[in-house]
C-alpha cells in the first residue's frame, strides 16, 4: 500500500511529457516502422532507468535517465544530401519530486533536459531541449473495505511544457483509468488511451490509439532547394504519429513483463523545419503498418 502513490508517480514521469502510462522502473525497446509506397523506414531503440528514494513517510524522490537510438533509413531520391539525416540519438536526464497532501490528492513535479541531435559535430546549444511537468493525482484503485463493490479509478490532471513544442505556454495533461468489469478496463488520455482485457494475471490484450514520434536537432543544418527561392535551411527533424492498433502482454515474473504492439497509422509526418518551426520538406506522410516490443521492468 505504501508504494501505490510511488507506482503512480512513475506513472506520470516514466519517459518525457507522459511518454509511457505505465508504472515502469526499466525498459528495453525496439519500434519500427517501414514508411509506406517509399523506400524509406523508421526503427527506434529505447531504454531508460528510474530511481526512486524515499525521503520521507509519503515522499520520493525520483531521477530517471533515458536513450533513444534512432536510425532513419531514406531509401527515396530525395534533392539534398542525406549524410546528416539518418542517425540520431538522445540523452535525458529527469529529477522527479511527489508527495501526498492532507486530502488523499498527490502532488508531483518533474523538470529534465534532452539531448537530442544527430551529432554530426561538437554540442551546440540547439541540441538541449528542456522541459517541466507539474501533476496532481487521485487513485482509488486500491480495493475499498467499506464499499468493495465499487469500481478503482485514477485521475490524473496536469500542466507539461516543452521547448520543442513552439508554444509560450505549458499543454494539459489528463488520464483517466477506470476498472468496469471483472477483468477489464480502460484508460482515456494523451499521449495513449486504450481497452484492456487480462485473461489472467499471466496474459493480457488491448486495444490501443496512441501518439508518437521524434524530435532532433541538424548538426551543420542542411541546403533545401526551393523553386524561385534558392535554398531554405533545414534545423531540425520531426516525426509526429497518430496511430491504433492492438497489443499483447506477457507477464515472464511480478515484475517483468513482455509486450508486443502492431497497428496502423493514421497520421505519419515526418518533416524537415526551418529556425521558426516550419516545415520546409516533407520526407513521408502516408500511413503505413507500426510494430512494437519489448520488456520492462515493473514495481
Amino acid at each position: 500500500m505504501r508504494y501505490k502513490f510511488l507506482l503512480v508517480f512513475i506513472l506520470v514521469i516514466c519517459g518525457h511529457s507522459m511518454h509511457s502510462q505505465v508504472s515502469d522502473l526499466a525498459r528495453l525497446e525496439f519500434t519500427y516502422f517501414p514508411q509506406g509506397k517509399s523506400d524509406n523506414s523508421f526503427r527506434r531503440v529505447r531504454s531508460f532507468i528510474n530511481l526512486p528514494f524515499k525521503l520521507s513517510e509519503d515522499g520520493y524522490l525520483v531521477p530517471g535517465f533515458e536513450y533513444r537510438n534512432i536510425n532513419l533509413k531514406l531509401g527515396d531520391e530525395i534533392p539534398f544530401s542525406d549524410l546528416k539525416l539518418e542517425r540520431y540519438q538522445s540523452f535525458t536526464l529527469n529529477l522527479g519530486y511527489t508527495d501526498k497532501m492532507k486530502n488523499g490528492w498527490r502532488y508531483a513535479f518533474q523538470g529534465g533536459v534532452i539531448v537530442a541531435s544527430n551529432f554530426y559535430q561538437e554540442l551546440e546549444r540547439e541540441d538541449f531541449i528542456y522541459e517541466g511537468s507539474a501533476y496532481f493525482i487521485k487513485d482509488k484503485t486500491d480495493v475499498d473495505e467499506e464499499n468493495p463493490s465499487a469500481k478503482p479509478w485514477r485521475l490524473i490532471l496536469g500542466l507539461s511544457y516543452n521547448t520543442t513544442a513552439g508554444r509560450p505556454f505549458p499543454l494539459p495533461v489528463i488520464n483517466y483509468y477506470r476498472e468496469f468489469a471483472p477483468k477489464w478496463s480502460f484508460s482515456l488520455g494523451v499521449p495513449k488511451s486504450n481497452i484492456k482485457y487480462r485473461f489472467n494475471d499471466k496474459h493480457a490484450v488491448n486495444a490501443f490509439a496512441t501518439l508518437d514520434g521524434f524530435y532532433a536537432n541538424i548538426q551543420g543544418d542542411i541546403a533545401i532547394p526551393k523553386d524561385q527561392e534558392g535554398t531554405v535551411r533545414g534545423e531540425n527533424i520531426s516525426m509526429t504519429t497518430a496511430l491504433s492498433g492492438l497489443g499483447y502482454e506477457y507477464n515472464i515474473t511480478k515484475h517483468l513483463q513482455f509486450y508486443v504492439y502492431g497497428g496502423w497509422t493514421i497520421i505519419n509526418d515526418i518533416r524537415i523545419r526551418d529556425e521558426n518551426a516550419n516545415d520546409v520538406y516533407t520526407i513521408n506522410d502516408t500511413n503505413n503498418i507500426y510494430a512494437r516490443s519489448g520488456v520492462k521492468l515493473k514495481i
